[in-house]
Formats: structure tokens, sequence, C-alpha cells
């Protein structure tokens, strides 16, 4: 028997879960952090609370695992400064795209000129081969290569080259209703889960550049309107085990990877295809090609730990070190002390089911701890 809503909501804490009419999509991608999907990321009103309850403006936060940069985006917009870390090239250039300060006109006339030239990109013959040709129609294939072919003419290179990411991940010949981990191309029609009804594979891609384009702009306006001014956001592209900081922080706010939950490199194959970004996939902690064996939670246990170690010898005395993390097997308690981290408190959120099929309840848990 399902639990009632009394007892659901009995141990957890309220200001760190919301119902769907409460926090709509929309207010949930709100800004820059819709300027491209990420699967699993916290959602920026979870880091919003916590920042209030854990930090104070003007101190500096750091995200040893930071992902899709929204501990750093919202350290901004809440008056800190941040830094983050990630292995991933792809997830360093998003945050980059993200946090970085821009010249409001010269921005504004550059992404409107590439949306005017987008017309003229459908005519480019470029040759594709690979995963090119398997993942795209040809004419999809063209208008991508073609825009990636005049990215580096513009100043605002790394954001076109988000866009570009954006629109070949929606581009792709797959299901409307599986755009997070297609496994074969979509090359006939199919009925759609999503809409209803049957559907037929994208055949073109300058209608995504287009819409792209406009929306990234609107979105870095927005919030260029909201983030505090002369705070700072550091991106470091590196493994959080070994990095070396150099500065002292506040505290940590972070949501590590779940063992073999979710491959985030292959959920972004296509950007590192197209971009032909550095390639680190093989020391990226909880991948889901690794499994959920023996061998791989040991392996993930101690990346963990030599990450929060590594972290907590540039905290300042009696920072606080806030974990978000779906904790199911309860291997947190040893990597905490393993880290030499005390843990202080567990709280408890409910989680809205909010992407692809999938059903049922689902719960995080937030740990603040210290160092020992």
């Amino acid at each position: 028997m399902a639990p009632t809503q009394d007892a659901l909501y009995a141990d957890i804490d309220l200001e760190l879960s919301w119902s769907e009419r409460e926090l709509p999509e929309r207010e949930r991608t709100k800004h820059v952090h819709r300027l491209h999907p990420y699967l699993g990321k916290f959602i920026p009103q979870l880091v919003e609370v916590l920042l209030g309850r854990y930090f104070r403006p003007r101190q500096h936060v750091l995200d040893p695992f930071a992902g899709s940069g929204t501990t750093l985006v919202q350290a901004l917009e809440s008056g800190l400064d941040a830094t983050g870390v990630d292995i991933a090239a792809f997830n360093c250039l998003l945050m980059d795209v993200k946090t970085r300060p821009y010249n409001a006109f010269v921005l504004e006339h550059e992404l409107r000129e590439v949306h005017s030239r987008i017309p003229e990109l459908e005519q480019t013959i470029a040759k594709s081969a690979g995963f090119v040709r398997r993942w795209y129609a040809p004419q999809a294939a063209r208008e991508l290569l073609a825009f990636r072919a005049i990215v580096d003419e513009y100043e605002h290179a790394d954001i076109l080259r988000v866009i570009l990411a954006r629109a070949s991940r929606s581009a792709r010949r797959t299901t409307h209703f599986d755009l997070d981990f297609p496994r074969v191309p979509q090359v006939s029609p199919y009925w759609c889960y999503k809409h209803r009804r049957e559907c037929r594979p994208i055949d073109k891609a300058a209608h995504f550049l287009r819409r792209y384009t406009l929306d990234t702009l609107a979105r870095l306006k927005e919030f260029a309107r909201v983030r505090a001014r002369a705070r700072e956001a550091f991106v470091i592209h590196g493994d959080s085990c070994d990095v070396r900081y150099g500065v002292k922080f506040d505290g940590i706010l972070t949501s590590p990877p779940y063992p073999g939950l979710i491959d985030y490199h292959e959920q972004h194959r296509y950007a590192y295809e197209l971009l032909e970004l550095d390639d680190r996939c093989e020391f990226e902690l909880g991948a889901a090609a690794s499994g959920i064996s023996r061998t791989a939670l040991e392996a993930y246990c101690a990346g963990i730990t030599a990450a929060l170690a590594n972290a907590s010898r540039s905290l300042r005395k009696n920072a606080p070190v806030i974990i978000v993390v779906n904790d199911r097997r309860d291997l947190y308690p040893e990597i905490l002390d393993s880290a030499g981290l005390r843990l202080e408190s567990r709280l408890r959120r409910h989680v809205n089911r909010r992407t692809g099929r999938r059903a049922g309840e689902f719960f995080e848990d937030v740990l603040v701890a210290r160092v020992s």
C-alpha cells in the first residue's frame, strides 16, 4: 500500500521539497540553467536554499563534482564566489559559458548575426562520416557541420559550441521520448509515447540552431540581470582527487555522481564527437558502464573519498560540507569518515520524477558534515 501524504512528508525537510505545482519546470530551468539539458543535475532552488542556510554573501564555495554548474550559477546569483571542478570537458565548457561575464552589446550583435546566417548555411555542402553519418539525416548533418565551420569566426565561439551541442542533441535520429540515451538510430516512423501519435525522425537541424541561438541570448541576458556584481566563478577542468586549489574555501556544496546510474559521457556523446572535446571518460566516477559490482562500488567509494579529502584540505576551520545524494546503499557514512569528515546531520527531501517515463517515489539525502 502506498504511504499517505502525511506519512510521506513526516520525515522529510519540507523547505527542501517541492511539488510540481509549487515548482514547475520553467522555474527549475530558469535563465542559464536551461542552456543545455543535463540529466541528473540538482535543481537551482535547492542550491539556493542550502546556500542561504550555510553560507554568507561574499564567501567562496567549492563544488568538486560541478557537473553542469548549478552550484556556480546559484552562488553568483546569491552573492558568492564559486569554484567548480569536473573531469568532463563538455561540463567545463557548459559551466564556463553559463558563468562568464559578457559585454552585452557584443554578445547581442554576434548572436543575432549568426542567427541571420543560418539560412544560408543550409546550402553549404559538408561531408559527414562515422558518428555524424549514422546518427543524423544527411540534411541535418550538413547544417550542423556548416554551423561548426563558422564557430571560430566569432569572439563568443564557446557559446556557439554550446548552441551547436544543444541543436545536435535535438536533431539526432532518435525517438522524441528517448533523447537521453538512445541505443540505435531511429530511421523510420514510430509510435511516439510523448506525443501519443505516429512521429518521424528529425531530418533537419537548422530550425534548432535558429531557435537555440535566440534562446541562449535571452537566457544569458536574463542571468546578467540577476547575478551579483563583483562575484566570480572559476572552472577547473581536472580530477578533483588531486587538483591543487591554492585558495581557501568557506565550504563545499556538491552533488556527486551516483554509482552505476548515469553514463555522463555517453549522455553527451554527440557533443564530444562534433566539438572534438578532450575525452577522459575512463576517469569519470560512477559511470553506468562500470556497473554496480562490488569492485565498481569500491572504486566509486575510493574516488569520492579521495576527492572529498583533497577538497577538505582547502577548507577554512569548521566549514560546512553539504552533499546532496541518493545514498540508498548507505555508502556515505564510511566515505565521510575515511575523508576525515564528521557527519553532523542527514536531511531528507522528496524529489519529483521530472524526466522521461519514470514513475514512483524518489528521495535524496542532504548530508551536512564538517572537518573532523
